[in-house]
């Protein structure tokens, strides 16, 4: 069985007018009125696909999300060992300062 989906007020109008704007001369309104149904049809048809795009692109965009998610929980994991590292490598060049400024002292005390 075949679901038939009423066209709301709005697009009943807007066939209605559409087909008013491109009715021929000798025209019935019965003909006229056929041509409306068309255009609901057709509308009916367009708010359809656009429908199952916008499903499909929000398929898609939790998808990409879902991947990412995935994708910094595993860096995550891997963020405590860089840490570590890390830390070590900022002490580095603060350790050479202090020795810089030591021997910096040292030589002027040298050379007075």
């Amino acid at each position: 069985m075949k679901n038939k989906t009423i066209p709301s007020e709005q697009t009943q109008t807007e066939a209605m007018k559409i087909a008013k704007a491109t009715q021929k001369t000798n025209q019935t309104k019965e003909q006229t009125k056929l041509i409306a149904q068309g255009i609901e049809k057709g509308i009916a048809l367009y708010k359809k696909q656009q429908k199952e795009k916008s499903r499909q692109a929000d398929k898609a965009k939790k998808k990409v999300q879902k991947q990412k998610q995935q994708a910094t929980d595993s860096v995550e994991i891997i963020e405590p060992v860089e840490a570590v590292s890390s830390s070590k490598s900022n002490t580095l060049p603060w350790v050479l300062l202090a020795i810089s400024w030591v021997g910096f002292i040292a030589y002027q005390f040298t050379q007075s």
